[in-house]
């Protein structure tokens, strides 16, 4: 209920701030804008065509850009740092924590990414080279290095007086680390520990020594699955020589999860997961074609081996009534599959050890469906069309074809990954050319068999 009530009144806003807007009404619409949680203006922007989208940046004040720009999507992101004089860019991104920099200056195109680079000093360039070297979806990219260090021959005492000199904790601070002279980690100690602890104590009496640390290289899925796995709410991670070198925290992993989400999601469409919603008709036309482009071409292979079979076709047009059953129900059946196994890998569930027991687990099922629907359609067809031969005929294909369906749908992800290739990206439109190509042939091929 309090989630739905606070939608509604962000909407709320949300539509104010547009009437206001079309109504002229600027300094109202400055004043609601700083009202607004960051959050929420990047939804407004997002949800705005271009040029409102532009004027809305421009009433907003340049003390509010970086924490508004850290919310918006890559694409829309983009859009609007490209309009703005680099100088502008780098005061925007100055307060931005390491891992938000790097993702911001990450997407940029090359040119841009250099002007704002060198605009910047030596301090901040140097934070942002260092962000940048770690390669993208990495533990390193995705860290953050405010982390507070502590020596294990301090007591506790100690540090409660320098955490209340210091007046306030990076955000997200559950975790203190404990490192030796040379940032090597030794252990961590969390803050309700330290909180509960005898102020007489050392920090080394109430560290927690097995301290599970992240390898800066790690690739950022995997990163995401430990904080599943373990119910972390921050890790520290360490370069190869042990040393600490930053910290990530739950809302770092959230983002993963949601990206990784919409990437999904996306590309079963062809589509880019930043995608602005708003974005420009010819620019959203060029980007959309490609993948029509490439569904034309399996869609010609199709009607290709359809043209075949044209003489067959012609003297039995009962057939091209059915010729859509059996590639349809084999298309369905195999991004079933599909989607568990992309579904399976992404999880960390599938690997070397249980993949051939997943082909085979599919397999069977393929096989029981294809004898499940084979018997079912063959009895409706044989039942509507009077005829016993055409039932037993599209039997035989819907078993070819589920099973056909089957085996594309486990293996196509797994060879993919192999060829560096996105199974979320381009398996579903192999997948539905091979399940297209395999029910129109062993049906009409079939039929020309004993039909004619």
């Amino acid at each position: 209920m309090a989630e739905a009530l606070a939608t509604k009144h962000t909407q709320n806003q949300l539509r104010t701030i547009n009437d206001a807007l079309a109504e002229g009404r600027f300094v109202s619409v400055r004043k609601l804008l700083h009202s607004l949680q960051p959050s929420d203006v990047a939804l407004l922007l997002e949800s705005s065509p271009t040029k409102t989208r532009d004027e809305l940046w421009e009433l907003m004040d340049s003390d509010y850009h970086s924490d508004v720009i850290e919310e918006l999507s890559e694409e829309v992101r983009n859009g609007i740092i490209s309009k703005m004089m680099p100088s502008m860019v780098v005061d925007a991104l100055e307060e931005m924590d390491t891992d938000d920099l790097a993702e911001t200056l990450s997407t940029l195109p090359d040119e841009v990414l250099q002007d704002i680079l060198q605009s910047m000093d030596t301090q901040d360039r140097h934070r942002a080279e260092q962000a940048l070297a770690y390669g993208e979806d990495t533990a390193g990219f995705i860290m953050n290095t405010d982390t507070i260090t502590l020596r294990a021959d301090v007591s506790v005492d100690v540090v409660l007086r320098y955490i209340r000199l210091k007046g306030e904790l990076p955000e997200n601070t559950d975790t203190l680390y404990v490192v030796n002279r040379t940032d090597n980690l030794m252990g961590l100690i969390p803050i309700v520990r330290l909180l509960t602890a005898d102020t007489d104590q050392t920090i080394q009496e109430v560290m927690v020594d097995e301290a599970e640390a992240i390898p800066v290289d790690m690739p950022e899925r995997e990163v995401a699955s430990l904080f599943e796995r373990y119910n972390w709410l921050s890790a520290p991670v360490v370069d190869d020589k042990g040393r600490l070198v930053g910290r990530i925290t739950i809302d770092d992993v959230v983002d993963i999860i949601r990206e990784d989400a919409e990437h999904s999601m996306m590309s079963m469409a062809g589509l880019d997961d930043e995608e602005d919603t708003f974005a420009p008709v010819l620019q959203s036309t060029k980007r959309r074609s490609v993948w029509l482009g490439v569904n034309l071409i399996t869609a010609l292979m199709a009607a290709a081996v359809s043209d075949m079979f044209e003489a067959t076709l012609s003297q039995l047009a009962v057939l091209a009534i059915l010729n859509t059953i059996v590639p349809s129900m084999g298309g369905v059946a195999g991004n079933q599959t599909l989607t568990l196994v992309i579904r399976g890998m992404a999880l960390g569930h599938v690997n070397q050890d249980n993949s051939r027991y997943l082909i085979s687990k599919e397999l069977a099922i393929g096989f029981f469906n294809g004898v499940i629907w084979a018997v079912l359609i063959a009895t409706v067809i044989a039942l509507w069309k009077q005829d016993y031969m055409l039932g037993v005929i599209i039997a035989f294909a819907m078993m070819m074809n589920m099973v056909a369906a089957a085996l594309s749908g486990a293996t196509l992800p797994l060879i993919m990954k192999k060829l560096k290739i996105d199974p979320a990206l381009a398996g579903s439109v192999i997948l539905t050319t091979i399940t297209d190509v395999v029910g129109i042939f062993a049906f009409l091929g079939t039929a020309t068999l004993f039909l004619l």
